[in-house]
């Protein structure tokens, strides 16, 4: 298989699994520059899929990097209401959201963390709407990515720059299961096998987890309703998609004040185009009460201070360390491979979709069941092959859950 029939398997996969766009559906593409070739062959797909409308929101780095050094500090405590039209008319209308992310890891390296923290905020607010419907899966959504050259140049520093970008589309395909056979009947093999691992764990109904690795010793309780969850979602019409491509997760919600002790992050976490590493977070009653990183403290500091909620954990997912993206042991300076490569955890907001009956909820009734509400979402990775994690049942009893950083069931 060539390289250009790859890229339209990718596409395609984007597109039938991922999205899995529907007839007569408004699809809006938020991406890059970087992108163009791949982001046309996926305009070209979804309408073949039956796509009503499909609109492309292009982003420049170079002029995002502008807009951050040189624009007014009240430029950053707005958001274009334009922006928030469009969303409104996605969900209004049934339709779907992709992301085709080609990000820098470094793009906003260097920039005030106040102004990044400011313009979090502004989003967050006023995308509340969104941030439901995207949350509860009342619509269907997605993020892939593809190489860009500054991101290329971050992973695989050591190579020609005509290699990088070469190095960086192989491992991706690799990630997304495209080279080896039929790709789409992959992923729903796939797809079984961490609903599988869900049903385990919804079977056990553990009252608790304890986390034990070099620099960790945490305790999380989940909530009476709560689920555990795969990559694979559906919207309430009851049409499948992937919001993450790749995936090798399954997750819950813990529960808001149930969280004790301290953790280790044991890769970068990449947040508003800044790295923050070398971080250690300190639990007590739920809520962040120390924080300190080697790396990007200030901008540590602003994300957990974003909010109420940003100083509780929204997320709950569990990683083998023999996953693909673990094994090829390359690290992508970006979250949507990195997470997958390991245990993690989120700030932040929670998904209801993780706790029985909880969907449809208000945000205020999410913080009567325990569950956290924040403007942020951010995933952090916490797993290496020194971790092991108990479930701890209602009668106090331990089983284990992960030795070693894989499954011991």
């Amino acid at each position: 298989m060539n390289f250009q029939e790859k890229l339209e398997q990718y596409a395609d996969l984007t597109v039938s699994i991922g999205l899995n766009v529907q007839k007569g559906q408004l699809v809006v593409i938020n991406t890059t520059t970087d992108t163009l070739e791949f982001t046309r062959i996926v305009v070209k797909k979804a309408y073949e899929a039956g796509a009503k409308r499909v609109q492309v929101n292009y982003e420049d780095p170079v002029l995002t990097r502008t807009h951050f050094e040189l624009a007014p500090e009240d430029a950053f405590k707005e958001y274009p209401e334009w922006s928030v039209v469009q969303r409104d008319e996605v969900i209004n209308t049934g339709g779907s959201f992709l992301w085709i992310d080609a990000e820098d890891p470094d793009l906003l390296t260097g920039i005030p963390a106040k102004r990044l923290s400011d313009s979090q905020k502004s989003a967050g607010k006023a995308l509340e709407r969104y941030r439901q419907a995207v949350g509860t899966d009342k619509i269907a959504w997605s993020i892939v990515a593809i190489p860009s050259p500054k991101w290329a140049q971050k992973v695989f520093p050591d190579l020609s720059a005509e290699k990088q970008m070469d190095a960086l589309w192989q491992a991706i395909f690799k990630t997304v299961r495209i080279g080896e056979g039929d790709a789409v009947e992959a992923w729903k093999n796939h797809i079984a096998l961490l609903e599988q691992r869900a049903s385990q764990l919804n079977n056990k109904r553990y009252v608790k987890l304890h986390y034990s690795a070099p620099g960790t010793d945490l305790t999380i309780e989940l909530p009476n309703k709560h689920i555990w969850m795969s990559g694979a979602s559906k919207t309430p019409q009851g049409n499948p998609f992937i919001a993450n491509m790749p995936t090798e997760e399954v997750y819950t919600v813990p529960l808001k004040h149930g969280v004790d002790g301290t953790v280790r992050n044991t890769k970068p976490l990449v947040y508003q185009g800044n790295v923050i590493d070398g971080f250690t977070l300190t639990f007590e009653k739920g809520k962040i009460v120390d924080a300190k990183a080697e790396t990007g403290q200030e901008l540590l500091s602003e994300m957990i201070n974003t909010d109420e909620g940003a100083a509780y954990l929204g997320e709950v997912a569990l990683v083998p360390d023999h996953s693909p993206i673990s094994d090829s042991n390359i690290l992508f300076y970006n979250t949507l491979f990195d997470e997958n490569a390991s245990n993690h955890l989120a700030i932040g907001d929670s998904y209801p979709t993780c706790y029985e009956g909880a969907r449809d909820l208000e945000r205020k009734q999410l913080a009567a069941i325990g569950l956290n509400t924040s403007i942020v979402h951010e995933d952090f990775m916490i797993g290496s092959d020194k971790m092991d994690i108990d479930g701890i049942t209602a009668e106090g009893s331990k089983e284990p859950i992960f030795r070693n950083g894989n499954w011991a069931f």
